[in-house]
């Protein structure tokens, strides 16, 4: 029986030039390219992984989604993760080259984990390139340093109490909250100009990039979903 590869590729924050050489090398390799999106309820159909690959020329025919839909109903998701899963299967016994992708970093905060454990409970054939995740890309993007020395970082997606966010504030030198449309108002309450540096971005890497170190400004904006805070005390 022939057997394929598995690559699960990291495309980075948006920017299509910040992959990395091996993961467009890997692309551009594949026989197959499995990507992710989200499925609203009108059935309108969207990928911010799509819009990555779309700008590296590769062949259309070997580009396939799987769409999530956007609710946190876990029976529906597990059911599509296990629908692709069998497609990969497929196409690896048919030795071919695949590559599974994820915005960001593969390894962080990526739906392809649940794929990964599904690849892995089958002895499958996989390598993982790393990437640039968003948070990364916005410290360079503000010219400012995550950490230095002994200084701590936190990253916590969807912040869930005010006493969560202060806990991590107090504790932390550093916070970066990700998956931040319901925690607007918890930064808010939380927030102390005189102590904290607050630099909030949305739709990193794309032409609607948006950057502001005011949180003022920031807490006036409709939340996209592609956004992110960056919280650090400011040494006294």
């Amino acid at each position: 029986m022939m057997t394929g590869k598995i690559y699960g590729v990291s495309l980075g924050p948006g920017d299509p030039d910040l992959i990395t050489l091996k993961g467009l090398k890997t692309l551009q390799n594949a026989d197959k390219i499995y990507y992710p999106g989200s499925l609203f309820k009108d059935g309108v159909k969207s990928s911010y992984s799509l819009s990555i690959l779309n700008q590296y020329n590769l062949d259309p025919e070997k580009l396939e989604g799987f769409y999530l839909k956007m609710d946190l109903e876990r029976v529906e998701a597990k059911r599509l993760y296990e629908t692709t899963f069998k497609k990969i299967l497929t196409d690896y016994t048919n030795g071919l080259s695949i590559a599974i992708v994820s915005e960001g970093d593969i390894s962080t905060f990526s739906s392809f984990s649940y794929l990964l454990e599904k690849i892995q409970l089958h002895n499958l054939s996989i390598d993982l390139i790393p990437g640039i995740s968003s948070y990364l890309h916005l410290a360079s993007e503000s010219k400012m340093p995550l950490c230095l020395q002994n200084e701590k970082i936190v990253v916590i997606p969807r912040v869930q109490t005010k006493e969560e966010l202060q806990e991590a504030i107090n504790n932390f030198d550093t916070v970066v909250l990700m998956k931040i449309i319901s925690v607007v108002d918890l930064v808010s309450s939380v927030i102390d100009n005189t102590k904290h540096n607050i630099t909030y971005a949305e739709r990193l890497g794309t032409d609607k990039q948006f950057i502001t170190n005011s949180w003022a400004i920031a807490n006036q904006r409709e939340t996209p979903y592609f956004s992110l805070i960056i919280i650090k005390k400011i040494n006294q």
